[in-house]
């Protein structure tokens, strides 16, 4: 019996020995060429063919659309007026002009704002020292973006972000940051760049968009980001610089000009507030909602504007221009006797087109000059736009008094040609 167990055991044991021994090679890795399935890749291939149809379908479709947007824009025309009746100066040469330096464009921005505020106050240095200093028309829109943006910040998006402006930000901006000479601040980044905004502004929106998706407001951070698109697109505004042969900063060099910031008032005239009192200039621009604006009836707005041509001040102003008695090609503004006749201009036709929008806070220019031509005001206006390069007079338009009367809506003058009427000006 224990010869038969241990003869068992012995089998046992040798046969679980064979099953656990090892091959005599053991299994390697190889590679084989893939086999595509050939039902499935018949059924892909069909699929690839669809979309590569509808692609090209899609492709025709919208160069057809293209092909019919680009005739529009050929045939496109707008309304204009002839010029029958109307009989403007023979040239800028026929103005009572005061200083101002040769007109700038303002290109691929929407900077009219600046670089018209920017040539008012170059203005009045002259006039006030009689220096002619070439001032930088970036630097202020620079800091203005990044006003707005931190506003933008702070009301967690609910509040205007664009490259537009108003006058009046001017006084808020270099009180706070002063100002630089042209050549300590170009704005562009390579010597001979024209101005072109668009790339900043995509990328500006775009950042704004995306904190506000995101919830991230976190004004520290934001703000140096959007500091880094500014200093990219527009290079790194100037903390000193070299003027003359003497280092200064921007706020020294404010004071070199010999401004008083605080001695500047913006007006309008509509019947909108009461007149003589300060009010909000109601426009997208006023993003920071001033109530700085003295509001006038038309008679005495119209006045003070005279008055100032006539005591060597120019004017800051801005308004509408896209009216059909504006024509670059002839360097003129009028309002033709189809849209209303002259005589009928009042502060009620006036309020007529603000109320409906037909006047809005298209674009500002700068007033240099002055005559009186067969009964007629004319003002000489130096433009940053590019209709201002159309005709014989480039930077120039020459603006009868009724489109002043009509069309503005807003212009910046020194508080000195406000006196005669400070007895009626309420606070």
């Amino acid at each position: 019996m224990k010869h038969t167990f241990v003869l068992f055991l012995a089998i046992v044991l040798s046969m679980g020995m064979s099953l656990t021994a090892m091959p005599d090679e053991p299994n390697k890795v190889r590679y084989v060429p893939y086999t595509p399935d050939p039902v499935l890749e018949q059924i892909r291939e069909h699929f690839m063919a669809l979309e590569k149809q509808r692609h090209e379908e899609t492709r025709k479709i919208q160069q057809q659309h293209q092909k019919e947007k680009t005739e529009q824009r050929k045939q496109r025309r707008n309304m204009k007026s002839d010029f029958s009746g109307v009989h403007p100066p023979a040239s800028t040469e026929a103005f009572n002009q005061f200083f101002h330096f040769p007109p700038q464009a303002q290109y691929m921005t929407s900077t009219c704002w600046s670089f018209c505020t920017t040539s008012f106050y170059e203005s009045e240095i002259n006039r006030l020292t009689g220096k002619k200093i070439k001032l930088s028309e970036m630097w202020t829109p620079y800091w203005e973006l990044l006003a707005k943006c931190r506003r933008y910040i702070r009301e967690r998006g609910n509040s205007y972000v664009a490259g537009g402006g108003e006058a009046n930000a001017f006084q808020r901006i270099w009180k706070e940051h002063g100002v630089v000479p042209a050549e300590a601040y170009t704005g562009v980044l390579n010597e001979g760049d024209k101005h072109n905004h668009g790339p900043l502004m995509k990328e500006l929106e775009s950042y704004l968009e995306y904190i506000k998706e995101n919830g991230l407001w976190n004004e520290q951070e934001n703000i140096r980001h959007i500091t880094l698109i500014l200093n990219r697109h527009m290079g790194t505004p100037p903390e000193q610089f070299t003027w003359q042969g003497r280092k200064m900063t921007p706020h020294e060099f404010l004071k070199i000009t010999g401004l008083n910031m605080d001695d500047y008032v913006s007006t309008m005239s509509t019947s909108y507030y009461p007149f003589h009192t300060f009010q909000e200039f109601r426009a997208p621009d006023n993003w920071w909602h001033s109530k700085d604006y003295l509001n006038l009836p038309l008679d005495e707005w119209i006045s003070v504007i005279r008055r100032a041509m006539k005591n060597g001040y120019t004017v800051n102003i801005g308004g509408d221009t896209s009216e059909p008695g504006k024509c670059g090609e002839r360097d003129i503004a009028f309002v033709p006797s189809f849209d209303i006749p002259p005589d009928w201009i009042n502060q009620d036709s006036r309020e007529f087109r603000i109320y409906n929008r037909t006047t809005g806070d298209d674009h500002g220019i700068h007033m240099v000059g002055h005559v009186d031509l067969d009964g007629w005001n004319w003002y000489l206006i130096k433009d940053s736009g590019r209709s201002a390069r159309k005709g014989q007079f480039d930077g120039y338009y020459m603006f009868r008094e009724d489109y002043i009367k009509l069309k503005m809506l807003t212009f910046t003058v020194h508080k000195d040609m406000l006196k005669h009427i400070q007895d009626k000006m309420n606070p």
